[in-house]
């Protein structure tokens, strides 16, 4: 399925402002526009490198006064969304290395506090380890916190989502990162786009590892979604920022759109 992915930043500094952005899918042809014209002008200094975790990040400055940036994408989303129920558990012996960091307590899944064993032992009673489990947190997620704007921040962890039930696309992979992390389960963050999200903005989801393979779960939808569009992966929010300033600058507005041959995913 060819779809189409897109995204638009109107910026504003005080003053000469470097920053790092993460924009650009991942197995994607894109195209860069920056004031309306194709590409980045020397004075931006724009370079692509990747990050330890394989994702393309861009470094460039922008100048004082506004600035407009927009990425659109090209690239192949999956028809149907991949799972397996029948999943299993696989023992963190038995874990490929690369898996292993994604176990460990990050900065906004602190999977290492007893409350959360003791939430995410209770959430999975009666579920067979692995697919399972990961299912029934992503459930709990959907169930008992609300999705609402404006309730969390950039400091807000895990932890700060589960006592206040709300939060956004952000909280609820937190929770579901750090409740998988508790059971010995690897769960990575994942940004991106999600074909027909509504309302239209960068989404961002869950992936956990079971049965030998990484599966998407994502507590902001009613049912499996695909039609998604991955531009990084981490352990959590502070690895995959879209948009990292090192100096006085504002967002003053995101566009986000996508468009595809066939609006139908499962």
């Amino acid at each position: 399925m060819k779809m189409l992915a897109g995204c638009e930043l109107l910026l504003e500094a005080e003053a000469p402002s470097p920053v790092v952005s993460m924009l650009r899918p991942r197995d994607a042809q894109c195209v860069w526009r920056v004031d309306g014209r194709t590409g980045f002008q020397s004075r931006h200094a724009f370079e692509e490198y990747l990050d330890t975790f394989g994702n393309f990040c861009q470094r460039f400055w922008v100048p004082e006064g506004q600035m407009r940036v927009s990425i659109e994408a090209t690239l192949d989303a999956d028809d149907a969304l991949a799972f397996d129920e029948a999943a299993g558990l696989v023992t963190p012996f038995a874990l490929p290395a690369q898996t292993l960091q994604f176990t460990l307590p990050s900065r906004y899944c602190a999977s290492d506090r007893p409350e959360l064993l003791a939430l995410a032992t209770k959430i999975v009673n009666g579920f067979a380890p692995g697919y399972a489990q990961v299912e029934a947190i992503r459930a709990w997620i959907r169930q008992n916190i609300e999705y609402r704007y404006g309730v969390s921040d950039a400091h807000s962890c895990a932890r700060d989502t589960i006592e206040q039930r709300v939060g956004v696309c952000r909280d609820f992979a937190h929770v579901g990162i750090a409740l998988c992390r508790a059971l010995d389960i690897p769960a990575r963050m994942v940004v991106g786009w999600l074909h027909g999200l509504e309302p239209m903005d960068l989404h961002a989801w869950f992936e956990a590892y079971v049965g030998d393979a990484w599966y998407t779960f994502d507590a902001t939808q009613p049912e499996r979604r695909a039609g998604r569009a991955v531009i990084g992966y981490g352990r959590d929010a502070a690895d995959v920022a879209f948009l990292m300033s090192y100096g006085s600058l504002k967002t003053l507005s995101v566009n986000v759109w996508t468009r595809a041959e066939q609006a139908q995913f499962a």
